[in-house]
């Protein structure tokens, strides 16, 4: 099984023309409402490739929070560890421009109200992989990593969003740290950049910290480093429409692949696949695919 532990919020999206400037009213489409919060997206995307996956995490009691349980539900996640608060459950408002590119406000609300006390032992019974994102309270996260390793379970951290005082040194016990090119960037203190090479410079760095680091180039791909070798995967060429859900898709997809046996590469290219896919339909959670959708596209190893 792999357990999940991070946010739930609702996405109240909507597409315009063009992100708005500081004053600027920007009229749009009819508003789109789905299920996002990276946690949701990630045990989504995991349990539509079929894995068995349970999420740890804190809903409201209100309409949102109840429309929360009810997707996570129908896509097969597991739901008896997300916790009841009575904050508003966490909601995002997205704006999409129509280069796909986005602009998001996020109400953490009940995210907020998950607490150490909620990772006991018994929150990550059975795991043989447990998946942890930072947009949780600093002491939540910690302590899901400590449970996960002192319950022997593997790792996979995304480190994402990186929040003030976030420092290699909250990396480490990471079987697998997945970022994206500015969060490594931020993490090293370097400037970002989509440069293959000197991007896998920064996961080597990384790899310092936590046993295999992968950083995602969007259309370049991703690099990976670590105890399980290195390389750069070529991403999958598609027309993106939404990429809010893409690092998501990525992360745990490279954790499905990797809990059935995968090499790194295969992992990695895998992972690729999916979350260029995932670029190509509107929507976070919704835009997950489904395994069906990715057979027959191997990775691309250079």
């Amino acid at each position: 099984m792999i357990s999940v532990v991070g946010s739930v919020n609702v996405d109240l999206s909507v597409r315009v023309s063009h992100l708005p400037r500081p004053g600027e009213t920007v009229q749009g489409e009819d508003a789109q409402v789905g299920l996002g919060g990276k946690g949701a997206n990630q045990a989504v995307a995991a349990a539509r490739l079929g894995a068995d996956v349970a999420l740890v995490a804190a809903v409201g009691e209100d309409a949102f929070g109840r429309l929360a349980l009810e997707q996570l539900a129908r896509e097969g996640v597991r739901t008896g560890r997300v916790k009841r608060s009575p904050r508003p459950t966490g909601l995002a408002l997205i704006g999409v421009d129509a280069a796909g590119q986005n602009s998001i406000l996020v109400s953490p609300g009940a995210n907020a109200d998950l607490e150490p006390e909620d990772l006991d032992a018994q929150a990550l019974a059975g795991s043989a992989w447990v998946v942890v994102q930072l947009e949780i309270p600093r002491p939540a996260w910690r302590r899901a990593l400590a449970a996960a390793r002192e319950a022997g379970c593997r790792v996979a951290l995304n480190a994402s969003p990186v929040a003030p005082g976030l420092g290699l040194a909250d990396l480490e016990g990471a079987d697998w740290l997945i970022v994206n090119e500015v969060e490594a960037a931020q993490l090293l203190k370097a400037e970002p950049t989509p440069d293959p090479r000197r991007a896998l410079e920064y996961a080597r760095r990384l790899a310092g910290r936590a046993a295999n680091a992968v950083v995602t180039l969007g259309e370049q791909g991703a690099v990976f480093a670590g105890a399980a070798g290195e390389g750069h995967l070529t991403g999958r060429p598609v027309r993106a429409i939404y990429t809010t859900g893409a690092g998501d898709t990525f992360t745990c997809t490279l954790v499905v692949a990797l809990s059935e046996g995968a090499s790194s590469s295969q992992a990695v290219g895998f992972a690729n696949s999916a979350a260029a896919l995932a670029t190509t339909h509107p929507g976070a959670a919704s835009a997950m695919p489904r395994r069906a959708e990715l057979e027959g596209h191997p990775p691309r190893p250079r």
